[in-house]
C-alpha cells in the first residue's frame, strides 16, 4: 500500500474516477428519466456535481497525480459497464436508488477528505471535502425523499390485493423526507 504523498495521490485519483461516474449518471438520467421530479433533481444537482469534479481534478493536477492511460481505460470500461447496468435497470426508481448509493459513497469520500485535511493541516483537501460532503448529503436527502414517494406511488398504482392498505390511509412526505399524516395500515 502506498504511503505519504503517493497514498494521497492514489486516493484523489480514485475519487476523480468514482465521482466522474456519478456526474455522468446524473447527466444521463436527466435525459433518460420519465419522471419529471427525477429529471429536476438531476438537473438541480448536476452543476454542483460538475463543480465538485472540477475541484477534484484541479487538486489532482496540483498534486501531479493525473491518472495514466491505464487508469483512464479502466474508468472508460467502468463507464461502459455502468451503461449496461443502466440499460438493465429501466425504471427511474432503480436508477434513482443507484444514484443515491453513488452519492453516499462520494459523501463518505468527501467526509474523509475533510477530516483528513483538518488533521493534516491541508486546507485545500479540507475545503474540497467540506463542500462535497455537504452537497452530497443534500442530494441523497432529496433523492431519498423522492425514492420514498416513488415507492409509495408504484405500490398504490398496482395490484394491492392482500396488502391490507386502509382506504383512509393518507401518507404524504414532508420536507424532511419523513412521512406525515395518519396511517392505519398494518405491517
Amino acid at each position: 500500500m502506498d504511503r505519504g504523498i503517493d497514498f494521497l495521490k492514489s486516493q484523489i485519483n480514485n475519487a476523480v474516477m468514482q465521482h466522474q461516474t456519478f456526474v455522468d449518471n446524473l447527466a444521463d438520467h436527466e435525459k433518460q428519466a420519465d419522471d419529471a421530479r427525477y429529471r429536476a433533481l438531476c438537473a438541480r444537482f448536476l452543476p454542483k456535481a460538475q463543480a465538485h469534479q472540477r475541484m477534484l481534478e484541479d487538486y489532482q493536477r496540483e498534486l501531479g497525480a493525473e491518472t495514466g492511460t491505464a487508469k483512464k481505460m479502466i474508468g472508460k470500461a467502468l463507464g461502459a459497464a455502468r451503461d449496461l447496468a443502466d440499460a438493465a435497470r429501466e425504471s427511474d426508481f432503480l436508477r434513482l436508488v443507484g444514484d443515491i448509493v453513488e452519492s453516499r459513497q462520494a459523501e463518505d469520500t468527501f467526509k474523509t477528505f475533510r477530516e483528513a485535511g483538518r488533521a493534516l493541516g491541508i486546507a485545500r483537501l479540507q475545503q474540497i471535502g467540506d463542500m462535497g460532503e455537504r452537497e452530497h448529503d443534500e442530494f441523497h436527502r432529496e433523492g431519498n425523499r423522492l425514492a420514498q414517494q416513488m415507492f409509495v406511488e408504484h405500490v398504490r398504482e398496482g395490484d394491492t390485493t392482500g396488502l391490507n392498505i386502509s382506504p383512509s390511509s393518507s401518507t404524504e412526505f414532508g420536507a424532511t423526507g419523513t412521512s406525515t399524516g395518519t396511517s392505519t395500515s398494518s405491517f
